[in-house]
């Protein structure tokens, strides 16, 4: 029914003209359209492209109904059908998004979604708010971009015991989303200057909003000799607590109009036993060194 609203989505606020995530289809659908893509999700697992059989057998419907469920499902581009091997169906980003955002309304950590704010190699950003309007951070990790495909031959974890092998994208993203949501957990836990961690679904990480602006967009700081020691105190404190942040630059650091710097982007950090700990320590201080060397002229002597 045009209009109609499920009562699981009753008060939620949608907008879409200004961001990639169409938000708006999510008043049109119901438990089983959710149920069907949880299906499609599981089946993944096993399957690139999920046997159509096999998505009735698992979603159970009780009244059927699955293949009509995955038309439309198409229709909205929540999920791709191919039939040139054999007869089936898989998850795409936009599909993941919306499994992960009806979680957060199920768990009433997200009440309305705003528009993109960021876009990086391999994620989107978006405002939102819970229901006492509190803005927030959704962070969507897309994994499998072309400028970053040879990522599982960067990440440890993506080669861990137990992980499977020749998994999705979706997948790929989830792990990355877990790892980043415990690092940052842990490290907000010891004090250290991070965003919040409110929630952790899928690929998607919900956190409250860094404070200031990022380094890179900022234009002339005040005092730029407070602010370097700042950040290479947090890349020591960092390696004192067996962490390595392995992409400690000028893009992951947000200054606030106190000049006090808070740290984001963690799904490449690494403990300090990794082999390739020190590579990656000496390459921190040094995209800091470099950066304010080139900006404003502070040289360090570091030997």
């Amino acid at each position: 029914v045009p209009g109609h609203q499920p009562r699981h989505l009753q008060g939620f606020a949608f907008r879409s003209a200004t961001m990639r995530l169409d938000a708006t289809v999510l008043r049109f659908l119901e438990d089983d359209h959710f149920r069907v893509m949880t299906a499609i999700e599981q089946g993944m697992k096993n399957h690139e492209l999920v046997p159509t059989p096999l998505i009735e057998r698992i979603a159970n419907l009780r009244c059927g109904g699955t293949r009509k469920i995955l038309g439309i499902l198409c229709k909205y581009k929540l999920v791709v059908h191919e039939s040139a091997v054999y007869d089936g169906f898989k998850l795409v980003y936009l599909g993941y998004d919306y499994l992960a955002l009806h979680t957060f309304l199920k768990r009433k950590t997200i009440a309305s979604l705003g528009s993109q704010i960021g876009k990086g190699k391999e994620s989107d950003c978006y405002v939102c708010c819970d229901d006492d309007g509190n803005k927030r951070i959704l962070k969507l990790h897309r994994l499998g971009r072309t400028s970053f495909q040879n990522v599982t031959n960067k990440r440890d974890y993506f080669h861990a015991k137990g992980k499977r092998r020749g998994a999705s994208w979706l997948y790929l993203s989830k792990l990355s989303a877990q790892k980043e949501y415990e690092y940052m957990t842990n490290l907000f836990e010891q004090d250290f200057p991070v965003p919040t961690p409110i929630d952790q679904n899928r690929h998607a990480v919900l956190m409250s909003i860094a404070p200031g602006y990022t380094l890179a967009n900022i234009i002339k700081c005040e005092h730029p000799e407070k602010v370097y020691e700042s950040c290479l105190d947090i890349v020591i404190r960092l390696a004192r607590h067996g962490k390595i942040h392995c992409d400690m630059n000028e893009f992951n650091l947000m200054v606030d109009d106190d000049e006090k710097v808070t740290l984001i982007d963690f799904p490449q950090m690494i403990a300090t036993n990794h082999r390739n700990a020190p590579t990656y320590f000496q390459r921190d201080v040094q995209c800091l060194h470099d950066y304010f060397a080139k900006k404003y002229g502070i040289l360090y002597n570091f030997q």
